[in-house]
């Protein structure tokens, strides 16, 4: 979709050729309205009572006077904050949205427009439009094509737009490989995809076959692989936006193209979903999709240890103890419990990078969903300085997480009398003991772990992959870059003459 930012009068607006017109209406509305077309409905429309109150309630209006679009929709934008836009546009497109809708007009004129809520009307008209139909010939394409976003001044929120157009960017590309079938994602189709990326001047890809992951003594990525036919894949991602001696951000993202659960098969029951098993690594390919874009300033790594997790004569069983990069042994007491397996193996890795931070984000436990549901994203770490920015940033993205607890009691349950330690420590606490098994291989890194199990897609009639957490991944990548550019400013030079020696 192509996204235009203009400046635009509600005589303006009016005046607008599209096909359709939504108008973002704040409650609070000046004293005085103006004489042009769409002032005046709005003011009409505001006295009868016709527009309910309640951000996003609306009001549909066809080919109403003085205006050039057939369809024109009101709809109540609250305080005008970024949620309240979010929620509005989602509502106004979505109703909308009908294949005589190509051309889309976007009015936020009748109201105080920041980075903030231009950048949430971006998001949410994509949202709202998106449709899957890589391997649904039939379905119907997205029939919204373009959409012309006024403002008042396009120059004071130009970065938002822009911000926005990137998040859209890779929340579209996750939602691409997430939403594929795991026949049209495989571990290798993965790697391509990454390949892909890897065109770009600021992105280098490299991708590690069984050979040099078994090299590299990645004995418990290995031991997931081994029950399919589909060979294994490790990607590793470099985005170069900051100085070469600025250390990177680590992004490690759960590749597993599909989950049968091993030998520990699961239930038949929506089985279909494990698909979206590698909504992390789907989230670091968007990430990377969104920073060549963007172009921010610093340095990112995306590693993404990527294989299925099959059941044949060759799979890993329960109470096999593999060896793990760290040199550490791992007794498999579920191999239902793969993801951390592949992970603990890449963190490893990650620790040559010499990063100032590493977040891996993973589908990782039912745990998390019972806990947090589909509204906020699992955070965990032992970092303070790291749990806020990532905390701050999901906040600013309206991509929520919550911090959990990542006391010691909680390893207890991992400990095992054959091994170093189990892979699982029973259903209290899962979404922690699992965390706390990933940091056992963080050592002293600066590591985040983002349990995006009931974020990352949505089940029943929504079924799908929601992209995220690509918008939090992304400002706080922003907010690192601005962050070291405050910190580099030279100093002021001073005045005066310099005394020769």
């Amino acid at each position: 979709m192509d996204f235009e930012l203009k400046s635009l009068s509600p005589t303006q607006a009016a005046q607008l050729a599209c096909d359709a017109l939504l108008v973002l209406v704040p409650d609070a509305r000046p004293a005085v309205e103006g004489t042009d077309a769409l002032s005046q409905l709005v003011a009409r429309v505001n006295k009868a009572g016709d527009l309910e109150a309640g951000v996003a309630k609306l009001l549909a209006c066809y080919r109403p006077e003085g205006f050039k679009a057939a369809r024109v929709c009101l709809v109540r934008a609250g305080d005008g904050s970024a949620a309240s836009v979010r929620k509005a546009v989602a509502a106004g497109v979505g109703a909308l949205r009908q294949p005589g809708v190509q051309r889309l007009g976007l009015v936020l004129s009748l109201m105080d427009s920041s980075d903030a809520s231009v950048r949430a009307a971006v998001q949410a008209a994509a949202d709202a439009t998106y449709t899957f139909t890589t391997t649904k010939p039939s379905a119907k394409a997205r029939s919204l094509r373009h959409v012309v976003l006024g403002v008042n001044q396009p120059a004071s929120v130009r970065q938002g737009f822009e911000t926005g157009k990137a998040v859209v960017s890779g929340v579209e590309f996750a939602k691409e490989w997430a939403n594929r079938p795991a026949n049209h994602a495989t571990p290798s189709m993965l790697a391509d995809a990454a390949r892909k990326l890897g065109r770009h001047a600021s992105i280098k890809t490299e991708v590690l076959g069984p050979k040099q992951v078994e090299a590299l003594g990645m004995g418990s990525f290995l031991a997931v692989a081994k029950g399919s036919a589909e060979p294994l894949r490790f990607i590793v991602m470099q985005y170069s936006g900051g100085a070469k001696s600025s250390a990177p951000v680590v992004l490690v993202g759960k590749g597993i193209t599909f989950d049968t659960g091993g030998i520990s098969i699961k239930p038949a029951a929506e089985m279909d979903e494990m698909k979206f098993d590698m909504g992390g690594a789907a989230s670091v390919l968007g990430t990377f999709a969104a920073l060549a874009e963007l172009q921010p300033a610093i340095n990112v790594v995306g590693l993404i240890p990527s294989c299925e997790n099959m059941p044949d004569g060759l799979a890993v069983k329960p109470g096999d103890v593999v060896t793990s990069m760290s040199g550490q042994t791992i007794e498999i007491l579920n191999t239902d419990a793969e993801g951390r397996l592949i992970l603990c193996d890449a963190l490893t890795y990650a620790a040559r990078f010499k990063p100032r931070s590493v977040v891996d984000i993973a589908t990782l436990t039912g745990a998390c969903v019972i806990a947090l549901g589909g509204v906020r994203s699992g955070l965990f770490s032992p970092r303070d300085d790291l749990a806020q920015a990532l905390q701050a940033a999901g906040d600013a993205a309206q991509d929520l997480c919550w911090r959990m607890p990542l006391d010691d009691e909680y390893a207890e349950g991992l400990k095992s009398n054959f091994a170093d330690m189990g892979n699982v420590a029973g259903r209290a606490g899962g979404a922690i003991t699992a965390a706390k098994f990933l940091q056992k291989f963080a050592n002293d890194l600066p590591w985040a772990h983002l349990d995006i199990a009931g974020t990352a897609w949505k089940g029943g009639a929504a079924k799908g992959s929601t992209g995220r957490p690509v918008p939090l991944l992304l400002q706080y990548l922003i907010d690192q870059a601005a962050l070291d550019a405050a910190t580099s400013k030279p100093k002021k030079a001073t005045t005066g003459r310099t005394r020769k020696a």
